[in-house]
């Protein structure tokens, strides 16, 4: 199955829109990792396999790893997920953004060294920054739109020629001209439910969205469901981070975890 596949499978078999963050922070961890030198696989392992049955995708956030030098735990837990949980797409969230052969060397790092089936990456070097992670046909390229923290208006609403924002203008781009192969998804923030309506409404049904900035960040489930949701009522990445992954650093982490990714997921099918 190509990414677009996968995702539509674990969307309608799982019954979930639900994407859970990876971002592992060994000074949150539980104290029976303490001192353990493969501690970050073991957390994010456990976390994956506690929440899985509630998830539709796993986002793990590469800075955290590669801070840590913990790259090979990284391959480690893409492989875990890949043969435990096969039918649950890794989106690794890299958001590269460079030109020619450096990108090339992302997009092998992204779909070679993790095999992810899809990887965030940033528009603002243009096509030809974009075009190598293209080249890989079945893999997911998910473009930062309209992100989650306060300072992405400082670029993101600046006005075209035309009179539309930069974002709406970025929108447009990947759903007319750079999603050739149908693998392509933008990443737009819970916290601006306007934006993100807009965004639906440019590009239609078919392009999936990454939206972060539920949870910690404090986005509202039903103006999120509401605004980007497609007329299937699906079609979005909803991701939780830190609220699923430490919700508890006692001896209850695993549980705690499933608990928080139940409670999101059937929070956001109430609204569906």
């Amino acid at each position: 199955m190509n990414f677009k596949q996968r995702l539509d499978h674990a969307w309608t078999s799982r019954n979930s829109l639900l994407q859970v963050g990876l971002d592992p922070d060994p000074q949150r961890f539980p104290r029976e990792l303490d001192g353990k030198p493969d501690a970050i696989f073991q957390f994010c392992r456990d976390i994956v396999d506690a929440t899985a049955p509630y998830a539709s995708s796993f986002k793990p956030q590469i800075a955290y790893f590669a801070a840590h030098r913990a790259e090979a735990q990284l391959e480690a837990l893409c492989d875990h997920i890949r043969s435990q949980h096969p039918d649950l797409p890794i989106v690794l969230d890299a958001k590269r953004g460079d030109i020619g052969s450096t990108a090339e060397n992302y997009a092998r790092e992204a779909f070679e060294r993790y095999q992810a089936h899809a990887v965030t990456v940033s528009p603002y070097m243009g096509l030809d920054s974009v075009e190598p992670y293209l080249a890989w046909g079945d893999r997911g390229v998910i473009v930062l739109c309209r992100t989650s923290n306060p300072g992405g208006s400082d670029l993101q609403f600046l006005k075209m020629e035309s009179g539309e924002p930069l974002y709406l203008h970025v929108a447009g781009l990947v759903a007319d001209r750079w999603n050739a192969q149908g693998q392509c998804g933008l990443v737009v923030g819970a916290t601006f439910p306007n934006e993100l309506a807009a965004v639906r409404q440019r590009i239609g049904d078919d392009v999936p969205l990454l939206v972060p900035g539920i949870g910690a960040q404090g986005g509202d489930i039903n103006a999120t469901v509401n605004a980007g949701a497609n007329q299937a009522r699906s079609g979005m990445m909803i991701n939780s981070s830190r609220a699923i992954i430490y919700a508890s650093n006692g001896d209850d982490w695993r549980e705690a975890a499933a608990q928080a990714a139940q409670g999101l997921r059937d929070a956001i099918n109430a609204v569906r």
